[in-house]
């Protein structure tokens, strides 16, 4: 299982199995996402850089005029590391 974030009422179902390692609110609606992470993955800094990711995909979906997801798949550490690191090619 992936790292996800889940809208806040949602999260009670799907957390059993997941380590809470925070909560997002989006800047313009307010809704609440908690970012959850498999118990043996479990990663503070990786969850922060998860959490600057998904504040850009929520603010992306209101420029679309789209609907937030009630569950969303978050990159994993090295899809992070390489849009920071300004690189053009992604690695395999």
């Amino acid at each position: 299982m992936k790292a996800i974030a889940l809208k806040k009422d949602w999260a009670y179902v799907v957390f059993f199995c997941l380590k809470e390692m925070g909560v997002l609110s989006c800047d313009v609606c307010g809704e609440e996402f908690v970012i959850g992470h498999p118990p043996h993955l479990a990663n503070q800094r990786i969850a922060d850089k998860q959490a600057c990711w998904l504040e850009t995909e929520l603010a992306k979906d209101h420029e679309r005029q789209k609907k937030h997801a009630e569950r969303i798949e978050l990159p994993d550490a090295t899809v992070l590391s390489w849009k920071d690191s300004e690189q053009y090619k992604r690695p395999a």
